[in-house]
């Protein structure tokens, strides 16, 4: 925890910009569309649950899409697609970052290098696709306000109480969208099925979405909870899973998500989320998630992404709260800083 709210600021995020890590490419010739993103594979069968159900069941961990960055450089416009000249440069730098990895993995320790854990090429050039120019849309007035008054120890050297911290610093939650974006680590996705519900596992903060379907009627608007409450219906084999119900206490965003603002971004309780998760291949599937918040942003965004399903993929604890005093820490180090600097200020 101490180590990832300073540390990691410093040499992950320094890591992730650096240039040439988003060229991309015109659609049309010579332009390389990402795996398992051109519709359902040729011979495949959908298969079904004991009960009936497309199975959509297994673990995605979504590790290989840690180098594409969420917002897409202005300067590559409405390119979504890389050239195969664009991609050897990106390749060079995701060899270096797995080189980091496997050295330490190598000698026996674990230091910043495992910070971030191994990744791909990247698929697309960002992985917002709507608005076209990849970006996310302008905040209102009052979600600026709002994105202003949220904590977060990415952007901030003064801290006096935990409101200062952002929820997943506090080990509370990532929230959503944010906690079905891709991080530095613990980038795990499990989806498990019963009779009339969908679970969706996240290993970031040990989280568990649990989504019943059909005809269950929606939460009460009183009631607003960190991860909102979710409601899933079938189209065909594609789930799709309206979100209502947020408290309106998280960041849409975090730094960790290469291409965020370093900025936090609100979310009100008006904030609902639409996701489709669409099996194209026994180890492939689209997963899209479109945020719409009519207080804090001027328009909706969508972002749409292949999965790749990993069995092998372990998920571990995260046991955040065990004997971590980092939060305590920075509160009482940015009071003693500031006694100082005022008793420095007598005369």
């Amino acid at each position: 925890m101490t180590v990832r709210l300073r540390s990691l600021t410093a040499s992950v995020v320094a890591l992730w910009v650096l240039p040439g890590m988003a060229t991309a490419a015109e659609h049309g010739t010579g332009a390389r569309q990402p795996a398992g993103d051109t519709g359902v594979s040729a011979g495949w069968t959908h298969p079904r649950t004991p009960w009936g159900d497309p199975d959509l069941q297994g673990t995605w961990p979504i590790s290989h899409l840690m180098s594409v960055p969420l917002q897409r450089p202005p300067e590559y416009g409405e390119r979504l697609y890389f050239t195969e000249e664009e991609l050897a440069k990106q390749r060079e730098i995701v060899e270096a970052q797995n080189r980091r990895y496997a050295e330490e993995r190598a000698e026996g320790r674990i230091s910043m290098g495992h910070w971030v854990e191994d990744t791909e090429l990247p698929t697309q050039t960002s992985l917002i696709v709507d608005p076209p120019n990849g970006q996310l849309p302008p905040q209102t007035d009052l979600g600026k306000q709002m994105s202003a008054a949220l904590g977060s120890d990415w952007n901030r050297e003064v801290f006096d109480s935990v409101d200062d911290f952002s929820t997943w610093s506090r080990c509370i939650t990532r929230g959503l969208p944010n906690g079905m974006m891709p991080n530095p680590y613990n980038n795990g996705i499990q989806i498990v099925q019963a009779p009339g519900y969908v679970v969706i596992n996240m290993e970031m903060v040990h989280e568990a979405r649990i989504v019943p379907l059909g005809d269950m009627p929606p939460l009460d608007e009183e009631v607003k909870q960190w991860l909102g409450a979710s409601r899933g219906r079938w189209e065909g084999n594609v789930l799709v899973v309206e979100t209502r119900n947020f408290n309106g206490r998280t960041s849409m965003t975090d730094v960790p998500t290469r291409g965020s603002p370093v900025d936090p971004r609100a979310s009100s309780t008006a904030m609902t989320i639409v996701e489709r998760f669409e099996r194209t291949g026994e180890d492939s599937l689209i997963y899209t998630i479109t945020v719409s918040d009519p207080v804090t942003q001027t328009a909706d965004w969508t972002v749409r992404v292949p999965w790749k399903r990993d069995d092998s993929y372990q998920l571990y604890e995260y046991a955040c709260h065990e004997d971590n005093r980092a939060v305590r820490d920075f509160i009482t180090s940015s009071r003693a800083r500031r006694a100082q600097e005022a008793a420095a200020q007598q005369p």
